[in-house]
């Protein structure tokens, strides 16, 4: 066999590995593609901890789904717990309770561990006032102000981790 023959050989044996391969890669990339859209836009787990939500979720952290579409879509309610980009460090993500959408007149109590004074104030547009259920351990709204709606990132649904508390998040 001549060494022109063998190198025919080898590059065919070669252009089918080569298409082999570049058929996994087209698989792999349409599944990054698909996780990568569910991650940023459907829904995506987050791990949580801290004594601000206290008790609705655990000070040594739960594990959370939280799904896009509602802030995406500006279908955010009263009621509903968030996942929120920190107004004040950008890194961090915080979860809180939704007490007020735009336009909603909202009352607080200014420093719960100190008195009973309350302040209350309009939400402007494009903003939505959060709280924590431990209102005296929250950094929140009442110290930041209004929060942007940009910065909601998903409503929380539902609750993985720890086992003894898996299920829809409840009100």
């Amino acid at each position: 066999m001549t060494t022109t023959a063998k190198l025919l050989q080898f590059a065919r044996q070669w252009k089918s590995t080569a298409k082999e391969m570049l058929g996994h890669t087209i698989v792999l990339a349409q599944f990054f593609s698909l996780l990568h859209l569910t991650e940023n836009y459907i829904c995506s787990p987050t791990l949580v901890y801290g004594p601000s939500m206290l008790p609705t979720l655990n000070f040594t952290g739960d594990v959370l789904l939280v799904e896009k579409m509602s802030t995406l879509l500006g279908k955010v309610a009263p009621g509903d717990v968030v996942l929120v980009r920190s107004p004040e460090n950008p890194r961090k993500t915080i979860t809180k309770r939704v007490i007020g959408l735009e336009g909603d007149t909202v009352t607080f109590l200014v420093d719960p561990a100190r008195s009973d004074r309350s302040h209350s104030l309009v939400v402007p547009k494009g903003h939505v006032w959060i709280q924590g259920d431990n209102l005296y351990a929250s950094h929140d709204s009442r110290h930041v102000g209004p929060i942007p709606y940009g910065l909601l990132l998903g409503k929380v649904f539902y609750r993985v981790w720890p086992p003894r508390d898996f299920g829809p998040l409840g009100q």
